[in-house]
């Protein structure tokens, strides 16, 4: 699978929208130039991979061996492969989102995998969610902030307060702009926790509060 990969992504380079694609992502590490839909098609091709052990070594060695960002990006989507999950995951998806270490990166693996082993598995994951929104690194944090887009009535309310609560007074952009997504998507469910948590929290940046209320 390993090679296949490689290959596959060689094959669909494209030199003249690599720079443009390091560029728009601020990307120490270039690109070959392949957009999300063609290696949406790859993955499709890839030979199966039914052993536990096999398909984890292969996504992980795709990840820490990558010298293209397309490579990366191929390993997080295998990551989530379905029949695999388990809470067993969480080590690596922390790896992935301390090496990783981008928004690209983390935001999928924040609302992908990290998400749903929250909701699968709540006992395990949850303290590590918790732990993660006050951890020196600013992309756990994140994650916590925003692990549970798109979970509507499954949202654990209290965690994403904690979470939240955790990171209020931050300055990061990156966090603001996270709390302010996180309690926007929820807004959708329950618009009126959202706006009475607002209310509650007026060290709530001016971005996180704009995006928080946009559509209320």
């Amino acid at each position: 699978m390993i090679k296949a990969v490689r290959a596959g992504l060689e094959e669909l380079a494209d030199p003249r929208k690599a720079p443009q694609m390091q560029a728009y992502m601020k990307s120490a590490m270039p690109f070959l130039g392949v957009p999300k839909p063609r290696r949406a098609a790859l993955l499709k091709s890839l030979p199966r991979v039914d052993d536990p052990d096999e398909w984890l070594d292969a996504v992980r060695t795709l990840w820490r061996e990558a010298t293209y960002r397309e490579e990366r990006y191929v390993a997080l989507a295998l990551s989530g492969d379905r029949r695999f999950q388990s809470a067993g995951l969480l080590p690596w998806f922390d790896e992935m989102i301390v090496t990783g270490a981008w928004w690209d990166y983390v935001d999928e693996i924040a609302s992908k995998l990290v998400g749903p082993l929250l909701r699968s598995a709540p006992g395990v994951v949850r303290p590590h969610v918790l732990r993660w929104s006050a951890d020196a690194d600013r992309w756990r944090r994140r994650t916590s902030i925003i692990c549970q887009l798109g979970a509507k009535g499954a949202t654990d309310v209290e965690l994403l307060a904690a979470c939240v609560d955790a990171n209020v007074d931050d300055p990061d952009f990156f966090l603001r702009k996270g709390i302010g997504w996180a309690l926007r998507e929820y807004a959708k469910t329950d618009p009126g926790w959202v706006r009475a948590f607002v209310e509650a929290r007026p060290g709530l940046s001016p971005l996180s509060r704009r995006e928080a209320l946009k559509h209320l």
